[in-house]
Formats: structure tokens, sequence, C-alpha cells
């Protein structure tokens, strides 16, 4: 990742956390553990763990994995993800990774998200190029969503409340 890539990654919280006081975790680089396999792939452990290595971000109610993974040109990354949990993948360097194998494997360009549907693992190649990918799941909450510019909460009464409290100074 260039010095000018930044990501972040705001999660949404329970409907009995969503009051509470708020919480931000700046992870710098040189904190993230790499781990670098024999293949030439490189994965950078943010949130979660990765062949027994785990990332500086914890203490998320969903349980979150977040891992950076940098793919040599041939190349092949397998993950596994805990049955339920939502995910998705994020290239942000090369042209594209392949998502899944055989029949079902798609191409995912630099750019574009895809979001994964059931299953126990991920796997992602890069077949002519190298490339990188974030790999983030976490286990949903099945609560009901309402957005509003920044505000994320479970009824539209709870909206309003939230506006009127930053509109306040009350957070």
């Amino acid at each position: 990742m260039c010095s000018s890539d930044l990501f972040q990654l705001w999660v949404n919280l329970a409907a009995k956390d969503k009051m509470m006081k708020p919480r931000y975790q700046e992870i710098k680089a040189d904190t993230i553990p790499e781990v670098p396999r024999a293949d030439g792939v490189r994965v950078k452990v943010i949130a979660g763990t990765y062949e027994g290595t785990a990332g500086p971000i914890n203490g998320i109610g969903v349980d979150p994995t977040y891992l950076d993974v940098a793919i040599p040109a041939g190349g092949v990354f397998q993950h596994a993800v805990p049955e339920g949990y939502n995910a998705f993948v994020y290239v942000f360097d090369g042209s594209s990774v392949t998502v899944g194998e055989g029949d079902r494997a798609r191409p995912v360009s630099r750019g574009s998200i895809a979001v994964l549907g059931a299953g126990d693992s991920v796997r992602l190649a890069a077949p002519t190029a190298a490339a990188r990918a974030l790999l983030i799941a976490g286990r949903p909450l099945n609560e009901p969503v309402v957005k509003y510019g920044p505000f994320v909460m479970n009824t539209r009464e709870q909206i309003f409340e939230a506006i009127e409290d930053f509109q306040s100074g009350r957070f």
C-alpha cells in the first residue's frame, strides 16, 4: 500500500451498544503484523486472525476479520470464514483478482467490491498479474438498519434522537 492509501472501516453496533461512548482505533502501519508465505502471498492482519497471527484491532462486537492480502502473479489465497458471517472483497492494487474457483469463479476489477455469498471459505487468485485486496468479514447483527447521513440506528425515531444529540453537542 502506498503511503497515501488509507482505509477506514465503520462497524455498525448492536442495538444494545448504539449509545455507548464512541470509540476510534487508529492503527499505524508498523503495528500491523504481516504473515509472509513461501508461495509469495503476504497477509497483513488488521483484525481477526490468520495462521495464528492476531491483528491489533479488537473489542468489536461483530468479530471482524480484516485482511490485506497481496497475491503474486499466478498466486492463490484461501481463508476460512465462520459459518453465517457476511464477507466482501475490495481490490485496490493490480488490475483484478478472481474470486472463487471453477465455473463459479468471477473476476473482480481494481476499485470494485465483491459481496460474497454463503460459504465456509474465500478463494482469491491473481492469475496473470500481482494484486492486492482487502478481505473483510463479520458476524451479522440481524437487526433493522436505518441510515441518515453519518447516523446508523435501528429505528427512525433513534435517527431523530441522534441528530438532536449531535446538534446539541451531547456527543
